[in-house]
């Protein structure tokens, strides 16, 4: 017999019944029922129950023990008969009567329960994350994340893609967060940065002569934290093709997603095909350039019905409403609770109105609409009885951001919005440039490595905020997954973007150097993609925060608690890598 084990702790059956067996795993249960010892004995693949006899040995060295200490129990298979199967277990028909015990590994007092979600703080989970990851959910969470990387290869590869690396040690990225930089001992002074994205790399590859490129690429960026962002560092699915347009990129990632989500979705439903939609469109629709589409709700613009008002609170504005079709049963408080949640948004107020049976409309508001208002109103917005109109008024991104919220919370509390489904969408027809509104100045507003729609001409022709970007994103249930773009592989064409910018052609050709050698000497069209990784598992998960799903993150202030990082640096090390340390200066106050 194996020195640690014959079996898994999630392997034996009802016809291994008989069997003489050897298990290695961690306590993890124990309960004392008359003096007879029930074990639940875990390892990665289930539970097994092991039962201890009184005046045994091994009840006596199992009865001593501390919860996940990792033993070793030789035993015999027995059938738990047909009143006490455990039908929530596959091992649930048998359990092993205990012969003998070893210790493999003792264990401390654990400073949290494993067989139980007992509340405790993220940051304690982080500094035992070893024991965390013990937890179930946890550990299904990472095999899930393994499961889908191995999929995503497998399935970039029958797509003919081919998977490379591109190096980690490289210069700074023009991507647009802040860099992690590393010291070069053999060049002082000089520094590394580690790759935000191999975005450069990626495309110097197509320039190479290679056609469709793909890898699970860790990336590093030092930016704050969010509930969809680990600070950090991430995993993208990186990919690059050539020779290719817009749609040419859509059809494999496209094919992928959908195949993914299927197969790990635990049968929610997933969109296909997915709907391109316009920026402008998303913005003016649901008020976000990453809409949630389980909300069966959307914005109108009616701005124009107000233009000339006399009602002072729309008179002039940018006005969108938002229709709630069967309010008829709702509260004054659903109203009321709606108007808090767009204040804690950053409104002033929800303004709001309802439609009675008999057409007319009833609501804090409805004495400011004149006759002809609430004729088009009714018309534009194809109101009936029971129908309820939130209005946002402001700026044109004001309220965007606002009524977009209130669009999703809406849709919740009123019992229009899809559960148990992946609802995908692109986002295409990005504008490549903006201007800012203090300083008047044009910058870009996306990507600024895109081709522009109408190349060349479009640049020198058309007013810059017209102009569009060969971009897009990939979204699915409000969460972005990835930007993308048709790259702009032509110098003169580049050059002239970056004018329109505000770049001189010199500081251009020194910041861009590499890339635009590469341009010069033959390059194929090209775009490319790079969906999250830890995205799609925390939607697959469908868990609320990202770290829920990566093995060893970094807390919220990017610090690994389990292993102490960042550390500090002895003056020997930092003599050798020729640097010295200017701290920060604390404020006097």
């Amino acid at each position: 017999m194996h020195r640690y084990r014959s079996h898994t702790c999630g392997e034996l059956r009802a016809s291994d019944v008989g069997s003489d067996v050897r298990l290695s795993g961690w306590l993890h249960n124990r309960r004392d029922l008359g003096g007879i010892l029930f074990i639940d004995l875990r390892d990665h693949y289930g539970i097994t129950q092991l039962v201890a006899r009184p005046g045994t040995a091994a009840a006596e060295a199992l009865d001593k023990l501390t919860k996940e200490t990792v033993v070793r129990v030789d035993g015999k298979v027995v059938s738990r008969g047909a009143d006490n199967v455990n039908p929530e277990l596959p091992t649930g028909e048998i359990e092993i009567e205990a012969a003998e015990v070893e210790v493999l590994g003792a264990a401390q007092q654990i400073p949290f329960t494993i067989n139980a979600d007992d509340g405790v703080n993220e940051e304690r989970r982080l500094e035992y994350r070893f024991l965390d990851l013990r937890r179930e959910r946890m550990h299904r969470n990472v095999m899930l994340r393994s499961a889908v990387i191995s999929a995503m290869r497998h399935k970039m590869t029958a797509l003919g893609f081919n998977e490379m690396a591109t190096p980690i040690l490289s210069a700074t990225s023009p991507e647009g967060a802040r860099d992690f930089v590393v010291p070069s001992r053999l060049n002082p002074g000089k520094f590394y940065a580690l790759p935000q994205a191999p975005q450069q790399f990626k495309q110097l590859l197509m320039i190479s002569g290679f056609d469709r490129y793909f890898q699970i690429a860790p990336c590093f960026r030092d930016e704050d934290a969010r509930a969809d962002r680990s600070p950090g560092e991430f995993y993208q699915l990186d990919v690059e093709m050539s020779f290719v347009e817009q749609e040419d990129v859509f059809q494999p990632i496209e094919k992928l997603m959908t195949e993914l989500f299927e197969e790990f979705g635990g049968g929610r439903h997933v969109t296909s095909p997915f709907p391109r939609i316009p920026f402008r469109e998303a913005m003016a629709k649901y008020g976000s350039d990453k809409p949630d589409l389980r909300v069966q709700l959307e914005l109108v613009d009616i701005s124009d019905v107000f233009e000339g008002s006399e009602f002072k609170a729309f008179a002039g504005k940018h006005v969108r409403a938002l229709p709630v079709p069967d309010t008829a049963s709702q509260s004054r408080k659903f109203f009321d609770g709606l108007g808090d949640y767009a204040v804690e948004q950053g409104a002033k107020g929800l303004a709001w109105v309802r439609v009675a049976e008999d057409g007319s409309l009833t609501g804090p508001i409805a004495k400011f609409l004149t006759d002809e208002n609430v004729k088009v109103l009714t018309e534009r917005l194809a109101l009936k009885a029971g129908h309820a109109v939130f209005f946002g008024a402001g700026e044109f991104d004001e309220v965007s951001k606002i009524m977009g919220a209130v669009r999703v919370e809406a849709a919740k509390r009123a019992g229009h919005f899809e559960e148990g489904v992946f609802r995908f969408c692109w986002i295409v027809d990005f504008p490549m440039y903006e201007k800012d509104e203090d300083t008047g100045k044009i910058d870009f507003s996306h990507n600024p490595f895109s081709m522009p729609q109408g190349g060349l001409e479009a640049l020198e022709t058309q007013d810059p905020l017209d102009i569009l970007g060969w971009q897009y994103d990939i979204v699915c249930n409000g969460v972005e997954l990835s930007s993308g773009a048709i790259r702009n592989h032509e110098p003169e064409i580049m050059l002239k973007a970056f004018e329109i910018a505000g770049y001189d052609r010199d500081t251009v050709e020194e910041q861009f150097a590499g890339m635009l050698r590469a341009f010069r000497f033959g390059a194929p069209p090209h775009g490319g993609i790079a969906p999250g990784v830890d995205r799609i598992v925390m939607l697959l998960a469908d868990e609320p925060n990202i770290r829920e799903t990566i093995a060893f993150p970094l807390n919220g202030n990017a610090q690994d608690l389990m292993m102490g990082a960042p550390t500090e640096l002895d003056e020997t090390r930092l003599r050798e890598l020729n640097i010295q340390l200017r701290k920060p200066v604390a404020d006097k106050k």
